[in-house]
């Protein structure tokens, strides 16, 4: 099976661009749902979709946005697509009969995903996980077990023999990279054949395959694509000395070393994909400002509450961290209204690294390269995180999310003050050490609160950070050693304290009561856990 290829900033870091509550559910039950929805050949005519009792998804399914990314996705649309509010109504239209079933099933995952669809009075089966901030694995087909990622356009085939010669004549492609046979590991036997490519490959390339029996094509979910070849200058922290003096080049310079190589492109086109992400982020805050509303959702409006307050009262001046404060809450309360965010590096956590680093540039008068930069150095700080750790709440807690906003938040600011990479560095993991330990509790089971609260703690830990780091101040633990205690506690946290609504701030009295005033008597929001 193929092993997971070097996460990408755009893909895994500073992305997707999406609408709703969470990126672990919203956008990446999408990219899962379009899987399947390619799986079996265009909309599914009936859909069982299964959660483990003893998993996330069995409490939050509803509430943070699982069903609604899902159901759009079984439609084929994206995760920024403004019709995702009414998926499940458009479902309905377009007579596609969907069931839930939670099931003790002994996931190892807590965000795993179980789905039968029909069409056409065909069956296919589909396991898949998301990994956090929209990031997904599919894992069995047809109870078969696979290995792919959505990076890649798949074109599988059902064979009738063990699949050897037909994947020798896929491999002999130019146009394939890379090639599986999948067999089934009980029962008659069944083998799969996976050819990966930039597009799946059309009738014509198979009609010598004398052995294939069907043929299914999944196109790729992730904005950039893998190949074959794929190499990266690094993958760690620790490991940046062997490329350049961290004592001398800034953040950014590695970062957009790293992207190129990552994701085939040059400088200018890792820029120009930035640059979209900037515009976004700016949008945002411009919209959070003017006023946001939704009805499913338990803060008001409050940024201009504090913007008024800075207008009237100077007398606690905060500075830069005022700033910060006005453009994390503006993009929260975007997320928080459905509206266009961008997942750095995931939802909940949207507004912790991209207010903070706006807030910063803004205030430094900085130009649009430097904020660029800036952006791309706290994205390969996200590279670490997520190829030694995790982003995922269900996983590590909030110090999965906001943590990890955080850091890269520090090194942001210290590439906007001219710092260079070793100072960076340093701000990351005095800003993560700050976090170690930190729970995932939704209040009322919906990424709204702590999550503001915490996306602000966040903003001022980040700034701190990067201040003390310029300072000279000393982190002790590098980086790279911080992400593997970050691991560790991760694996130590209890169930209930990783984003299942099971513990802490989410079963308080107060809590229980706006869940039940939102959800209806019954407070459940028609989750199965």
């Amino acid at each position: 099976m193929a092993a997971k290829l070097p996460p990408s900033i755009f893909n895994d870091v500073v992305g997707p661009v999406m609408r709703g509550p969470s990126s672990s559910h919203s956008a990446a039950s999408v990219r899962i749902g379009r899987l399947a929805r390619g799986l079996c050949g265009g909309d599914p005519e009936h859909v069982l979709v299964e959660f483990d009792t003893l998993g996330s998804l069995a409490t939050t399914h509803e509430s943070q946005g699982s069903d609604m990314g899902l159901f759009g996705g079984l439609l084929g649309w994206d995760a920024d697509d403004a019709r995702l509010p009414q998926s499940a109504a458009a479902l309905r239209e377009a007579g596609i009969a969907l069931e839930i079933r939670c099931a003790p099933l002994h996931d190892p995952h807590p965000n795993t995903y179980r789905l039968t669809l029909r069409r056409r009075g065909v069956e296919h089966r589909l396991v898949a996980i998301s990994t956090g901030g929209g990031m997904i694995e599919l894992i069995a087909i047809d109870d078969i077990p696979v290995t792919a990622y959505g990076d890649y356009a798949i074109t599988l085939l059902d064979v009738r023999d063990d699949g050897r010669a037909t994947a020798a004549a896929l491999a002999a492609r130019a146009d394939v990279d890379e090639v599986q046979i999948a067999h089934a590991v009980a029962g008659a036997r069944r083998t799969l054949v996976l050819a990966l490519a930039r597009s799946c490959l059309p009738d014509e390339a198979l009609a010598a395959l004398t052995a294939v029996t069907r043929v299914r094509r999944m196109s790729p979910v992730l904005p950039v694509l893998s190949r074959k070849g794929l190499r990266v200058p690094f993958l760690h922290a620790g490991e940046l000395e062997a490329h350049g003096d961290p004592e001398t080049l800034p953040l950014s310079a590695f970062a957009l070393a790293y992207e190129c190589a990552r994701g085939g492109l040059d400088d200018d086109g890792v820029f120009a994909a930035m640059r979209r992400i900037l515009g976004i982020v700016r949008e945002g805050v411009r919209s959070g400002l003017a006023g946001t509303e939704y009805a499913d959702r338990i803060l008001p409006r409050q940024s201009h509450r504090f913007q008024a307050l800075l207008e009237r009262d100077a007398r606690l001046d905060c500075g830069v961290l005022d700033r910060a404060i006005l453009y994390v809450s503006a993009l929260m309360e975007v997320k928080s209204s459905m509206g266009v965010i961008v997942a750095a590096p995931t939802a909940g956590s949207c507004a912790t690294f991209p207010g903070t680093c706006l807030a910063a540039a803004d205030a430094l008068g900085a130009g649009e390269e430097a904020i660029l930069r800036a952006m791309l150095a706290a994205g390969l700080v996200g590279v670490f995180v997520a190829t030694r750790s995790s982003f995922a709440a269900e996983v590590g807690g909030c110090q999965a999310e906001t943590g990890a906003g955080a850091a890269m938040a520090a090194a942001a600011v210290v590439e906007l003050a001219g710092g260079p990479a070793s100072v960076a560095l340093s701000a990351a993991s005095h800003a993560l050490q700050n976090v170690l330990g930190l729970v995932c509790d939704p209040i009322a089971n919906r990424v709204e609160a702590p999550c503001l609260g915490r996306n602000l703690a966040g903003a001022a830990n980040a700034l701190t950070c990067a201040k003390i780091a310029l300072a000279g101040y000393q982190h002790l633990v590098p980086l790279d050693q911080v992400l593997d205690a970050h691991r560790e506690i991760s694996e130590a946290m209890a169930r209930e304290l990783r984003c299942t609504a099971l513990g802490g701030l989410s079963i308080t009295p107060a809590s229980k009561a706006i869940e039940a005033r939102l959800c209806g008597s019954s407070g459940s929001c028609g989750s199965c856990g």
